[in-house]
């Protein structure tokens, strides 16, 4: 498996979205730090986040967070906690496990060594205009 050059962090991904200001963005970072090993497997330039909360601090406050990863589909997190540092964790850990969940899906499954090898190379195509010359000599001879 290559390393990624540029690996994704919290810290360099995370934008502020509705309901939060850059004032929260390092408190923020800080909570979701454990991202980061996730995040790592990916390229920085590839990789977005995006944290809002509709309804901030009232009886029925959203919080989601979204991740964008170049190559796959959209991941869209979100709780419904009324306490902020709660939400924020449980939709952390909810994007981890389905960050988790998306990696065990493109991975060969129970061997080891398929994944770890280098995908093999196609066998080249057989010269389909050989058997053409084979088969005129065999019409000539007969």
């Amino acid at each position: 498996m290559s390393a990624v050059t540029n690996p994704a962090t919290v810290a360099e991904c995370l934008r502020m979205g509705a309901g939060f200001s850059q004032g929260d963005r390092n408190w923020i970072v800080e909570q979701f730090g454990t991202l980061d090993a996730r995040l790592a497997a990916f390229h920085a330039d590839a990789t977005e986040l995006e944290v809002s909360v509709k309804d901030r601090e009232a009886r029925g406050q959203k919080v989601t967070l979204e991740c964008w990863i170049a190559g796959r589909q959209k991941i869209v997190t979100t709780s419904s906690e009324e306490d902020l540092r709660a939400a924020l964790n449980d939709a952390r850990d909810d994007l981890r496990r389905k960050l988790n969940d998306a990696k065990t899906k493109q991975e060969p499954r129970h061997n080891k060594h398929i994944r770890e090898m280098a995908q093999p190379v196609p066998a080249p195509l057989p010269d389909l205009d050989a058997d053409k010359d084979a088969d005129r000599v065999d019409a000539e001879t007969a």
